[in-house]
Formats: C-alpha cells, sequence, structure tokens
C-alpha cells in the first residue's frame, strides 16, 4: 500500500511539473543526465564521447532560457572540442573543424556564463583568446577585441592587459605593447609581479635602463627576497657579457651593481647555490680570481656536483697555467654533463698537453 501511495504522489508531483514547466523541465532533466556523463567522459579526457553528450545537453537545452546551470555545456562542449584539435594537424579540413566548433561554443558560453557562474565568463573568454593564439587560428585581430572585452568586465586585473600588450608585440605595434603594458603595471602598482613583466618586456626590446628599473621597483616591493636581488645580478651579468658595446669602464660599472646585488642576496640567504655561482662569475670578470675560487669552493661545498662551478674553476686554473688541475675540473663537470659546449674540447686539447697523445 505504502509502495502504491508513493508511486501515485510521484505521479501527482510529475504531472503538476508537467503543468507548470511544460516539456522544459523533462529537457531539463535529460540535459542534466547528458551533462553528467559528458562530464565523466571529460575527465577520463574521452574528448569523442564528452561531445556527443555535451551537444545532447545543449540541444535538449537550446530554447530554455531558465535554465540556470545549461550555460556551462557551451564552455565544456567548446573545451572538449579543442582539446581534440592538433595544432600539427592544422589545415587538414576535419582538424580545422574541430577548432571552429571549439570558437563558436567558447563565444556562446561568453555571451551566457556570468562573473558569478562557474566557470566564469572570463574563463571562457581566456579559452577563446588562446583559441586565436599562434599555435591554433594564429589570428590576433580577432583576439584582440576579445581580450578588450575582458579588460572592460575586469579592469584593475593587469593579466588582461599584459596578453593585449603581447598581441601587439608579437605583431609589432611595439609603442601600443608599451603603452598597453604599462597599464598592467598600473593597474596593481603593489604588486611585484607586474614589474617582472615589464622588465620581461624591456629585456626583449633592448632596453636595458628601462629593465633595471622596474627590477629594482620589484626589490623595493619585496627586499627581503633573495630571488629579486639575484635577478638583478644576473641581468647585469647578461648585459656585461654580451654587449660589446660598452665601454670598459661602463662594463665595469654594470659588474660591481651586479655583485652588489649578489652580496644582498647572499646575506638573506647564505646558502643560495646559485647566487654564489654568480658572484663567483662576477669576480672571475672583473679578474678577481682568489674571490671568484673562494666562491666556487662555496658552491661546491653545498653541491658538489655543480658542473657550472666545475667549469669555472678549471677556467681559471687554466689562466694560472695549472693545466693538469684544470683537465681534472673539466673531466668532472663532463661526467656530471656530458653535453657541456666547448668543455670537451677544451679537455682533448688539455689532455694532448697534459698526458701527451695516444700512441
Amino acid at each position: 500500500m505504502r509502495m502504491r501511495s508513493s508511486a501515485a504522489y510521484l505521479a501527482l508531483f510529475v504531472g503538476l511539473s508537467v503543468t507548470l514547466a511544460g516539456c522544459g523541465y523533462f529537457n531539463q532533466i535529460r540535459a542534466m543526465k547528458a551533462f553528467k556523463d559528458g562530464n565523466k567522459a571529460y575527465a577520463a579526457s574521452d574528448w569523442r564521447v564528452a561531445i556527443n553528450k555535451y551537444e545532447e545537453a545543449s540541444q535538449l537545452t537550446a530554447n530554455d532560457t531558465s535554465c540556470e546551470w545549461c550555460p556551462a555545456i557551451y564552455f565544456y562542449l567548446a573545451n572538449s572540442y579543442d582539446n581534440m584539435y592538433r595544432p600539427a594537424c592544422k589545415g587538414e579540413p576535419a582538424n580545422d573543424a574541430l577548432m571552429d566548433k571549439a570558437v563558436a561554443n567558447y563565444k556562446l558560453a561568453s555571451e551566457k556564463l556570468t562573473e558569478e557562474s562557474q566557470p566564469k565568463r572570463s574563463l571562457a573568454l581566456e579559452f577563446l583568446v588562446a583559441a586565436y593564439g599562434p599555435d591554433k587560428l594564429a589570428d590576433p585581430t580577432q583576439a584582440e577585441p576579445v581580450v578588450q572585452k575582458m579588460i572592460s568586465l575586469a579592469p584593475n586585473e593587469p593579466t588582461n592587459y599584459f596578453q593585449l600588450a603581447k598581441i601587439y608585440e608579437d605583431s609589432g605595434e611595439y609603442q601600443l605593447a608599451e603603452e598597453t603594458y604599462l597599464k598592467g603595471r598600473d593597474a596593481k602598482p603593489n604588486d611585484p609581479a607586474v614589474y617582472l613583466t615589464v622588465a620581461g618586456y624591456y629585456n626583449r626590446q633592448g632596453d636595458f635602463d628601462k629593465l633595471i628599473e622596474n627590477i629594482r621597483k620589484n626589490i623595493e616591493l619585496e627586499p627581503n627576497n633573495p630571488e629579486a636581488h639575484y635577478r638583478l645580478a644576473t641581468y647585469s651579468w647578461d648585459k656585461a657579457s654580451r654587449d660589446f658595446r660598452l665601454s670598459d669602464k661602463e662594463k665595469m660599472e654594470i659588474i660591481l651593481s651586479g655583485l652588489e646585488s649578489v652580496n644582498k642576496a647572499l646575506q638573506i640567504k647564505p646558502d643560495y647555490v646559485e647566487a654564489w655561482n654568480r658572484r663567483a662569475t662576477l669576480h672571475y670578470m672583473r679578474k678577481e680570481y682568489a674571490q671568484s675560487m673562494e666562491d666556487i669552493r662555496q658552491v661546491l661545498i653545498r653541491e658538489p656536483r655543480h658542473f657550472g662551478a666545475m667549469s669555472g674553476l678549471g677556467m681559471i686554473l687554466q689562466e694560472f697555467g695549472d693545466e693538469k688541475r684544470a683537465l681534472d675540473a673539466f673531466r668532472r663537470a663532463l661526467e656530471v654533463n656530458p653535453h657541456l659546449p666547448k668543455i670537451d674540447e677544451m679537455v682533448k686539447g688539455l689532455a694532448e698537453k697534459v698526458e701527451g697523445r695516444g700512441i
């Protein structure tokens, strides 16, 4: 009796639901099941099954404006097509059609989702921009308005400006790129990370002064971060070692700046192996071989298999004319990393001098 009563109650409830919601109610239930099945396939990276289920769910709710969870269908459908796309097969009609469908559904998702929904509208826009990226559709003109929309939705989010700036940079519009990078930096001026992004742009443009200006601002905001000081030392080393236009005086000034920075890094973190190694290199560039060898010793105490330090030790010993110990240092470096550029040739040359030619 109870079972029959429950069945009768369920029939009454369903009948009332049909009266209130009509076919849309049943379609939502069927769509929800298809969506859940699609999610299981999605989690298992079974993109074909996921697409079939998401397509079924989207068709069942296509004209249902009351369904609050339905916009998520379009995002996961788009992403499933996106995951099936193979950049290596670009130009093949069936493969290209996958990305076209991904874009169409990302667009639908971005129109239907909100910033309060899961997933958020901004995530759909982010994936849409990626679809226009160089490894997929390679269409920055389509990406630009999408990123501008992202900026309008979140004007205080630096990453959106940086994404737009990178589009301009890759298109060779460097003035627009710089202006947009700076807008991103100014959107969150107390965030140390934004200065690193801008510094990266100036590094790619070869503008050392503006690069260092932004690195120093990063240091101001996190003065107790040893990596911040090490980063400045590394950029100083790179400039001094690669820019042959520098006068000797300019080079020494940059190296001294690098030494000052790496000293601060070591004050904060005395066991910072790469900082010891960087300081050894900077001392070597100033021909301060005793200091450089002491720093190398500190590196090898902390990391006995540091092939860079072993190679540096070999270079110094060779400068001193101690070819036997230099050969030993180079061989130790090659034992750790057999693919060190030029070191194997140096070993061959030194071995002939120290050990003589083989018979």
